[in-house]
């Protein structure tokens, strides 16, 4: 039953298959999707637009100059205001030294993190590069 289906299926394909004209595109289809390409390319460029503007960034400078003059020519030098009122006693009790003192690594642990860091380091100025080519096409 499913071989006759199938059969018949097959002789309709044929004959549908026969009674189509072969399509060709027209005579410049590939110039005009080349252009079409080329214009789509132009369009998408990527333009760099930093986060932070350069009078961002003199906004920033200046308030930051300015506190600092602040701080320094401020009066009574003597005087820590809120500061003194601070109990720092508590930051002795920490002990945070210690908390890492049973630790230790085989030399095959520290060979590797240290491999990982120059790797590390070594990749950067690689990346940097790269991307700084992709960006200016």
């Amino acid at each position: 039953m499913k071989e006759k289906k199938n059969n018949q299926l097959d002789t309709l394909i044929k004959d549908v298959m026969k009674q189509s004209a072969l399509e060709t595109p027209s005579f410049n289809f590939t110039a005009n999707v080349m252009q079409q390409i080329a214009a789509d390319s132009k369009n998408t460029a990527t333009v760099y637009k930093p986060l932070i503007s350069k009078t961002g960034w003199v906004v920033m400078f200046i308030g930051v100059l300015a506190i600092i003059v602040y701080i320094l020519l401020s009066g009574d030098s003597q005087s820590n205001g809120w500061i003194d009122s601070i109990d720092f006693s508590v930051l002795s009790n920490i002990k945070i030294p210690n908390l890492f003192s049973g630790i230790q690594f085989s030399h095959t642990t520290m060979y590797a993190l240290l491999f990982f860091g120059i790797m590390v380091c070594v990749q950067i100025p690689f990346l940097k590069n790269y991307f700084n080519k992709r960006m200016s096409l």
